[in-house]
């Protein structure tokens, strides 16, 4: 399975901020945001990753990420010319995907939790029909929602509804076989103009392909696309590293405990990072 990084957009929510620099290049905490959902993906066993950004912002995301091969990765780019939905990533990696199932992750969302590595392996390999990963909230009517049946069974899913009919949300992070493309191919925009998301996921849940994963409470999901959302992101990473001594959205860290990169090559990652601290910690994960 292959994974695609939707880092496109014009951050509006986040203007004068993002007027000048992609809104996925600024600082969550010690990190670029865009490293949190490449590492939940990494996570994943995925390594081979197609990172979507507006024209203006590819060549800074190649500065930043580079090819992926420090990390034992393949990073392929490509840029979304408009804001025409989320859908529409998995046309512009047809290519990229040849065929094979991935995983889309937006490029705004942060995931932390125990057992998430082995909860997105368990779901990613050989992976058939589509799962959505669900969180409960307290404010539904601000996302996707997907309701139940008695037995669990996902009966609907409706984007920001008036009336939600569950509080269970449609977190930023999608898995689908290899129809995907395919069904993609077949939407029209909608109402607003774009591709939508909820439009893939409703062709899975007609056909009852369509898993939900719940997330529990151990699990935390954060959507960074306003300020407030950006500063407690930031303030949750910042108390969670500095109590527990360890680093979230770590790529660097990722790569080596899956075991794609060597001790050797983690402490040369580290030594331009020395002066940060990022280094410090990477050196002492293997000292």
């Amino acid at each position: 399975m292959k994974g695609i990084i939707l880092a496109g957009g014009t951050g509006s929510r986040l203007h004068p901020l993002t007027i000048g620099v992609s809104k996925q290049l600024l600082p969550v905490y010690d990190k670029p945001m865009i490293y949190y959902p490449l590492a939940t993906l990494m996570q994943g066993g995925i390594r081979e990753v197609m990172v979507i950004t507006a024209p203006e912002d590819a060549d800074a995301f190649y500065r930043l990420l580079g090819d992926g091969t420090q990390w034992g990765m393949a990073l392929d780019y490509a840029v979304q010319p408009a804001p025409t939905g989320i859908a529409e990533s998995f046309l512009i990696a047809r290519e990229f995907l040849d065929g094979e199932g991935c995983t889309l992750i937006l490029g705004d969302n942060l995931f932390h939790g125990w057992g998430l590595s082995d909860l997105l392996q368990k779901t990613f390999v050989g992976a058939t029909g589509a799962t959505v990963f669900a969180q409960e909230v307290h404010d539904p009517e601000r996302y996707g929602v997907v309701t139940f049946d008695e037995q669990g069974t996902a009966t609907s899913i409706v984007e920001k509804p008036d009336q939600p009919g569950s509080n269970w949300a449609v977190t930023g992070l999608y898995a689908y076989d290899h129809r995907v493309v395919s069904y993609a191919e077949s939407l029209r925009p909608s109402a607003r103009g774009e591709l939508e998301i909820t439009a893939i996921n409703q062709i899975y849940l007609d056909h009852g392909e369509l898993n939900v994963s719940k997330f529990g409470r151990g699990m935390a999901w954060l959507d960074t696309g306003t300020f407030d959302s950006m500063v407690a992101a930031s303030e949750f990473v910042r108390v969670l590293e500095q109590r527990q001594s360890t680093k979230i959205g770590c790529v660097e860290e990722t790569a080596w405990r899956m075991g794609w990169i060597s001790d050797d090559q983690l402490v040369a990652l580290a030594q331009p990072l020395l002066k940060s601290g990022y280094g410090d910690f990477l050196v002492n994960l293997v000292s």
